[in-house]
Formats: structure tokens, sequence, C-alpha cells
């Protein structure tokens, strides 16, 4: 089969053998997949930084229809997350996990391939982690179509109303702290852990901030 390139992110990856690692990402024309990518643990390693998590690349690889897996010939960035402060990289790995567990193997799903670049770009503009982390869980429910009639706070109903009507760069301006509709974001974060009937892992970390 002819090699294929598409334009991705990078979910997760985790060591194979000696020196591979599988490399689980999401692909704009064909939904995510999951590859290895041989000998990226090599100090030497031709991968670089394409493969850090939620790296945005254009990954050229092959899949025998046979095999479950992909071979992963390389991953060229188109943009890298490393220039975001602590807490956006914190969130990322939030944003990485929702992502890799929730969306299903094998199919298309552009739209959430672009909220991943739109909270992307807004964290990269400067925007605080936590509408972003909310904009990005409520957007993600409902794009997989499990999103629930949520008991909330006024304030914080009318901030979920205005996301999903909104772009995140168009929401109105607040004082964003951790505070601001916490009972929102962790309803979501509920909801998710329910359907994929496990933790989400990152979401401690993201608690500590």
């Amino acid at each position: 089969m002819a090699a294929r390139t598409s334009e991705s992110f990078i979910l997760r990856t985790y060591p194979f053998k000696e020196a591979d690692l599988i490399v689980s990402f999401l692909t704009r024309d064909q939904g995510k997949l999951r590859g290895v990518a041989a000998r990226a643990r090599r100090p030497k390693s031709t991968f670089g930084a394409g493969l850090e998590r939620l790296s945005h690349v254009n990954v050229t690889y092959y899949q025998k229809e046979t095999r479950e897996l992909v071979n992963i010939n390389s991953a060229e960035l188109i943009q890298s997350q490393f220039a975001l402060a602590y807490e956006a990289s914190v969130a990322l790995d939030y944003l990485a996990e929702i992502s890799d567990q929730v969306l299903p193997a094998g199919e298309i799903n552009e739209r959430h391939f672009r909220l991943l670049i739109a909270v992307l770009d807004f964290f990269h503009a400067g925007g605080s982690v936590w509408p972003g982390v909310i904009y990005f869980s409520l957007w993600a429910v409902r794009l997989a179509g499990f999103l629930p009639d949520l008991r909330l706070q006024t304030e914080s109903r009318e901030i979920a109303e205005e996301m999903l009507v909104t772009p995140i760069a168009q929401l109105q301006s607040r004082e964003w702290t951790k505070a601001t509709a916490a009972d929102l974001r962790r309803a979501l974060q509920l909801v998710i852990e329910d359907h994929i009937e496990r933790r989400v892992l990152s979401a401690r970390m993201l608690e500590a901030l």
C-alpha cells in the first residue's frame, strides 16, 4: 500500500520493544490511528519533537490491510506546543487524554480536529487555561453525543450557553480564575469519566494548579 501523509495531532506515545514507540494520533482525514514509530526512542531519532503530545504535524505512514497498527515513517512539525506556559502545558495533557479516550478508532472527526486547533490557538494567544479547558470539554462531550442536561449555578449555565454558540476567541471578556464555572468543569469531567469508564488521570494535575 502506498504511503499516506495526514495532518495530525499526536495524542499519546508509549514505549514498544527496545527503541520504538507506539503512537496514538488524530488525523484530519482518517480519524484516530495507532502506529509504530521505529527507533523513535534512540538519541539520534529523526522524529525529534514531532512525537510530543499535541504536536501539530504531518504524519507519513503506511498500513497493511491485515494489521491494526500503521508504520510511521515521519512526523513533520507544523506547530510545536513547547512555547506555552506551564499551566497551558498541564492543560494539554488533559486535552490529549480526553481526545485519546473519547474518540473511536478510524472514524473521521473533522469537528474535533478543528476544536483542538481553536483551543490551542487560544492558548498560544495568551488565553486563560480555565475557559480553554471548559470550552474543550463541553464541545468534546457535545460532539461525541453524550452531553446531558447539567445542574449548574446561574453563572456557569450562562457560560455554557455562550460557549455552545460562540467561538472561543470571541467569548466575552471575564476575570477567569480556577473558581470560575468550577461546577461546570467538574461536571463535564464526571460525564467524561462515566462515558469512558475510567478516571481522567491528567485531571488531578489540572486541579492542582
